[in-house]
């Protein structure tokens, strides 16, 4: 039988038992039940039948069966008739008005949450506010208001002395926190007479939703949570779960607070605290940790294998990441894809698995009806750019992306300006302008520069650049003012990209002139490849592929005395050169090789046919050779 068919069973069969017995039972606890019957079976039809016979036993003025009917309407999204019943009632009090309050906040209705709030508080025949009716319009005001609303809401709640209370605290600090006055949020934390677990974890979620870019009353973070535990206060799931999303690369806190998890009992197979502790290892480079949590974890769902997807990309084992989609794709309804894991997935096809993998994707999308999903839309479009079918680029982003937004814009500029498609790359970025509806980035600046760049297009990327800066108020950055050096030494106006560096409002980057020694190699002006090395040294001592162009500048040149005091300065730095790998993809396994490496099980008999192949060239070679001297 199915769910909803038994659901409805379950309510006939209990109207039956409700109607057989209603001479022994009150009529007002039968409809009391058949409503929490109707919540919990999500059947708005039991509400209104339940309704309907209050009606017509006269209990539309009983007080609870009226409070659960509101909350009942609430949840199935018709607060208008949950109105109603309220308007409807002689006698109304606190505890209706907060059922109502609650429901409009969770309808979005923000204008109507106010309207009734102000009304308690003149101190009408409504009832008087307490501190649950603070809580929910805290909340409400956080969701869908601003700062100011949310400070008066705040004064009335000074005025009535209700602000002390822990629940309406908590949402206080959370409405703040929404708003990004993380100091106001901070003082309200403060001045609580008492707290809970639950103020903590407002506290910490405050951090989390700005990294480690704030510091309230010189604390960070982990200074916050040792004072928490200093209190008495032990970590709950919630806790867990927002401090290993603030886990930085090295990882170092959040294999303690993995240890946390252990001693206490946590519940590892709770999805936050999973999700958390697989993100974190995947990002302290310790995926394969993030796997065993994985496999260790009694019940799984759809996020928990995105979370293990997500990490096996971000670490580029793109293998792993596709057998772990194939086996997602073998599970029940319950851990069957979603839009996000095939936006997890495609850059795993860009890299590995091809444009085969990728349409393979878009169509199990398309299955699903998901492809209009606009950040899937942006993953496809990036995809078929990357494996070179601008063609299919296209079509998603013309026909599929519906509502595009700027990285939808950007992908596909950035896509034509990969292969050199510049002239379509500038016809699109001036649609975008003639359209109006979104406002010119720093990213799109970069994409649609760099195909300029890339095609020779230099009047067309001189006229964006001016307009942008002009017209849109952007500040170039780095990234801009290395696209405009690249686009003009590589047209040859050298002396004009060392103008544009010297006139720069910011310090040169080492992209910048990384730009300019490219286009100056290009062209053959050693004097200027000479001054963007040495600059690149000066701004990165470390880095031992400067040096090494460096050397062999000087030593294309002759110059074997400058070529000795560079190898010299390397040494005495301790500095070697990073060995080039190459990889190839080969029955859907990556093979990757550096020079000299014979680390690959095949290695034998891979250099033996190297050894064939460079006798075989050598030999043509001298063939060649002989054949013109026999012709001299």
């Amino acid at each position: 039988m199915k769910p909803a068919l038994r659901a409805c069973f379950r309510s006939s069969h209990s109207n039956s038992l409700f109607h057989t017995n209603s001479a022994q039972i009150d009529p007002s606890l039968s409809l009391l039940k058949l409503l929490d019957l109707s919540i919990d079976t999500q059947l708005h039809k039991l509400t209104s039948q339940s309704h309907a016979r209050a009606h017509r036993l006269g209990l539309t003025q009983h007080s609870l069966i009226a409070q659960k009917l509101i909350f009942s309407y609430c949840q199935f999204r018709r607060p208008f008739e949950g109105h109603s019943v309220f308007d409807s009632l002689f006698f109304k009090n606190t505890h209706l008005c907060n059922t109502l309050l609650s429901g409009y906040g969770k309808n979005r209705m923000f204008e109507e949450s106010l309207c009734l709030f102000r009304k308690m508080c003149r101190g009408s025949d409504l009832g008087a506010v307490d501190d649950f009716t603070f809580s929910v319009i805290f909340k409400t005001v956080g969701e869908f208001g601003d700062v100011l609303v949310g400070k008066m809401v705040h004064l009335t709640s000074l005025k009535s002395g209700l602000v002390f209370d822990t629940v309406a605290g908590n949402s206080l600090m959370s409405m703040y926190e929404k708003f990004g006055c993380f100091d106001d949020a901070f003082k309200v934390f403060d001045e609580m007479p008492v707290r809970n677990v639950s103020s903590w974890n407002a506290l910490i979620s405050g951090y989390s939703k700005c990294g480690w870019s704030i510091s309230l009353c010189g604390l960070g973070i982990w200074d916050i949570v040792r004072e928490m535990q200093s209190e008495g206060f032990k970590f709950d799931a919630f806790t867990v779960s927002t401090l290993l999303s603030l886990c930085g690369e090295e990882g170092g806190h959040g294999r303690e607070l993995h240890c946390y998890i252990v001693r206490n009992g946590l519940d590892l197979s709770s999805v936050h605290i999973g999700c958390g502790l697989i993100d974190m290892y995947s990002k302290s480079g310790g995926v394969d940790l993030g796997r065993r949590v994985f496999d260790r974890m009694e019940w799984r769902n759809v996020y928990t294998w995105t979370a293990m997807i997500n990490g096996y990309a971000n670490c580029g084992k793109y293998d792993d990441a596709l057998l772990l989609f194939r086996g997602m794709q073998c599970g029940d309804g319950d851990n069957r894809p979603n839009k996000v894991s095939l936006v997890a997935i495609l850059p795993a096809c860009s890299s590995i698995a091809g444009l085969i993998g990728g349409k393979q994707i878009h169509g199990f999308a398309v299955r699903r009806g998901v492809n209009h999903d606009l950040s899937l839309c942006n993953a496809l479009i990036d995809m078929y750019a990357k494996c070179g079918s601008l063609s299919y680029a296209s079509k998603v982003f013309e026909h599929e992306c519906t509502q595009k937004d700027a990285i939808s814009w950007c992908s596909m500029i950035c896509g034509y300006g990969l292969h050199g498609q510049g002239e379509n790359a500038v016809i699109l970025f001036d649609r975008m302008l003639r359209n109006g509806l979104i406002k010119p980035d720093t990213s799109l600046v970069v994409g649609v520069l760099s195909a300029c760049s890339k095609s020779g297009l230099i009047r067309d990327g001189l006229r964006i650049y001016d307009y942008v800066v002009a017209e849109c108020k952007i500040i170039p950055s780095v990234e801009i003012c290395a696209c405009m050096v690249d686009m003009l030494g590589k047209s040859g106006q050298l002396d004009e990209a060392l103008d544009f560096i010297k006139n720069m409002n910011a310090e040169p980057s080492p992209s910048i002139w990384g730009a300019l020694l490219s286009a100056s190699a290009l062209h053959g002006n050693s004097e200027m490849q000479e001054l963007a090395y040495k600059s690149l040294i000066m701004m990165e001592p470390d880095n031992s592929s400067n040096y090494i162009s460096l050397s062999n500048l000087y030593a294309s040149s002759k110059r074997w005395d400058v070529v000795a005091e560079v190898r010299q300065v390397m040494r005495k730095r301790g500095l070697r050169k990073v060995p080039g790998c190459s990889w190839i993809s080969m029955n859907g396994a990556a093979h990757s090789f550096v020079v000299a490496d014979k680390s690959h099980p095949c290695s034998t008999p891979l250099y033996a046919i190297l050894d064939e192949l460079v006798s075989a060239m050598k030999l043509s070679c001298y063939n060649l050779d002989f054949v013109h001297l026999a012709e001299v």
